[in-house]
């Protein structure tokens, strides 16, 4: 087949044409097309009815469930956890012991709880991470003590929504704490540290484009909860020092992106 033939086959894929919806419809520039389009497919492939290793399903209460009802008459819904997340728990456990990584199991549980509509109480935690009750209530009152919301079903029934660990993970980055530090104060692996801060740098950029907030959260799959969470939390933080360190981690990923790139067409 010829190189021209076989060129215009490859354009004639999904990917190409979300490229070309990001670059014309959206202005992106083509290399940050690119690198959301590669963080469109890692959100996506493998997504099937099958749960992933360390991962189970479980039955909790919907976020618009009201209070004071029988659990028999309130609804319900199916949410997958991370219960294991396997080499990034490891790091923790490993850093910090077996209760920070516990610590760092309760906080992924109830934000994946959120970005699934539903929401998680005490008792499902303990249940889930094979704990006692007591056991969770006093991680919660040490994650609290630092300053970390917890969107438990007891707190968004008492104080509303507050904002989630990982935004007060990029507040704790914006204002200048290495990827190290906040790891070691917050019981993180520096892993997760560094890929809440690359999501906060995509989110800020797609606002800055002019998207909405709906329509961020869409493209880059994740819930809107969060997205207006970092939006919030940049507003809150928006100073030439954090303009300039948005740009620099913006020009790092790309860089990153480019280099798998190269490689992978080495390796073809």
């Amino acid at each position: 087949m010829k190189k021209e033939v076989m060129s215009r086959m490859a354009a004639k894929t999904k990917e190409q044409q979300l490229l070309h919806i990001l670059q014309k419809e959206f202005q992106q520039p083509p290399r940050v097309a690119r690198a959301i389009l590669e963080d469109v497919q890692e959100c996506l492939n493998g997504t099937t009815n099958q749960i992933e290793p360390g991962q189970m399903r479980v039955i909790l209460v919907t976020m618009t469930a009201r209070h004071g009802e029988a659990l028999s008459n309130t609804a319900q819904k199916e949410v997958v956890w991370t219960i294991d997340a396997g080499k990034e728990d490891r790091k923790v456990q490993a850093g910090y012991g077996i209760a920070a990584v516990r610590r760092h199991r309760i906080q992924r549980l109830l934000t994946e709880a959120v970005a699934q509509g539903a929401v998680a109480s005490q008792e499902d935690l303990a249940q889930a991470l094979h704990v006692s009750v007591r056991t969770i209530k006093r991680d919660c009152a040490a994650l609290t003590a630092q300053g970390i919301y917890l969107p438990t079903r007891g707190n968004l029934k008492g104080i509303g929504r507050g904002q989630t660990h990982k935004a007060l993970i990029v507040g704790r980055w914006l204002r200048g704490e290495t990827y190290d530090q906040i790891a070691r104060a917050t019981h993180h692996s520096v892993a997760s540290v560094q890929r809440y801060v690359r999501g906060f740098s995509r989110v800020i950029h797609l606002r800055q484009q002019g998207l909405s907030r709906d329509e961020i959260a869409l493209l880059l799959q994740i819930g809107w909860p969060l997205v207006a969470d970092y939006l919030t939390i940049y507003e809150k933080h928006d100073t030439p020092f954090v303009r300039e360190r948005l740009t620099a981690q913006l020009e790092r990923f790309q860089q990153r992106s480019q280099g798998k790139r190269a490689k992978k067409k080495r390796v073809v």
